[in-house]
């Protein structure tokens, strides 16, 4: 066994306290822009809210439509600054607390979340933080609107964090989330916690 212990954290609803996709959207297109956005795709929602369509296709769809054919450049500038800048306003204080003890502790953190690689990377990498995420699909500098990775969700999570590390290697796992597609990542270990910094 491994002298050291790895922390999964969940993103967002566990370590912020909004989610990251609408507030990107909203931060890069503007209030008009979004409100008019989302009131086109109303029926995709609610199709969404029912069950009617899975959570990939939803998000792809919601991306696509604001974001397909933007040029790369310009969308990593506004990733980076929304980042660096607006995600440490939305961060739950005991979530980093959380973070920086694990830190104290020698373990391996990794964040496993179904937000873009794009917007959490910055922040993840002030703190040294390890990601898996979600990534865009870019083709001719430009973005498709489509995902170039599989969502990283419910059972896609426990797929990409076996593919890059040896969880037999670790003394302890300790994950944290706080939504069904957190389901998964918690079952990997008897030391989950679910929605572990609200109070």
């Amino acid at each position: 066994m491994g002298k050291h212990g790895l922390a999964l954290f969940d993103f967002d609803g566990t370590i912020t306290t909004k989610d990251t996709l609408i507030e990107f959207i909203r931060f890069s297109v503007g209030e008009y822009r979004f409100i008019k956005g989302m009131i086109v795709l109303t029926p995709m929602l609610i199709a969404f809210k029912l069950k009617f369509i899975p959570n990939n296709i939803a998000k792809e769809k919601m991306l696509s439509y604001f974001f397909s054919g933007m040029q790369y450049e310009r969308f990593i500038s506004l990733a980076t600054e929304y980042s660096l800048h607006h995600i440490p306003k939305i961060v739950r204080p005991k979530a980093l607390e959380r973070i920086l003890w694990h830190q104290e502790e020698g373990d391996d953190i990794v964040i496993v979340s179904a937000s873009m690689k794009c917007w959490l990377k910055p922040w993840c990498d002030q703190y040294g933080l390890s990601l898996i995420s979600t990534e865009l699909e870019v083709k001719q500098g430009h973005l498709t609107g489509k995902f170039l990775t599989k969502n990283c969700h419910g059972e896609e999570k426990v797929n990409r964090l076996k593919e890059q590390y040896n969880l037999a290697s670790y003394q302890q796992i300790f994950a944290y989330g706080d939504s069904s597609g957190d389901k998964e990542l918690l079952a990997l270990t008897d030391k989950s916690f679910y929605q572990p910094f609200r109070k």
